[in-house]
């Protein structure tokens, strides 16, 4: 076997060993409707988060789902381009890392990890991060102190 065949191997006997067999997720909705797209391909958003901890807390991350592997950032992106900052600020955004593995049926070994971002914009005294999640559907909501794009 090739050097990257095992290495995949041995990252993905870790990360089950690492996993409980119960996810902690508190807002997996499987029956969350499915996003539109307005013109420039951003998700249409209509609600705002009530809950401090929604995509603040790796219990809590914003479930932006993907419909196969060929881009399973698309969602992510379409989610953090219709954000903007406090006061609409044009939002800046990274992935930083994965991190945080839960069981998912999604993924071939059995397990999924959320992808945290850290969010700048202009006048910001500190970045924030976001916990977002490919693996599972969920109502779709502006996290608490970002706004919509206008």
């Amino acid at each position: 076997m090739g050097k990257k065949v095992v290495g995949c191997l041995l990252v993905a006997a870790i990360l089950s060993a690492c996993v409980s067999t119960k996810s902690t997720l508190k807002n997996v909705d499987e029956n969350a409707p499915e996003l539109q797209l307005n013109a420039v391909g951003n998700f249409v958003i209509t609600d705002v988060s009530t809950n401090p901890k929604y995509g603040y807390d790796k219990d809590y991350p914003i479930n932006v789902f993907f419909q196969n592997t060929k881009n399973d950032t698309i969602n992510q992106f379409r989610f953090l381009n219709a954000l903007a900052g406090p006061q609409g600020e044009k939002l800046r955004f990274r992935r930083i890392d994965d991190c945080c593995p839960f069981p998912s049926k999604r993924n071939d070994i059995g397990v999924g990890l959320l992808n945290r971002y850290e969010i700048t914009w202009e006048g910001q005294k500190e970045p924030i991060v976001l916990y977002l999640n490919i693996f599972a559907k969920g109502r779709i909501a502006v996290p608490v102190g970002l706004t919509l794009k206008k």
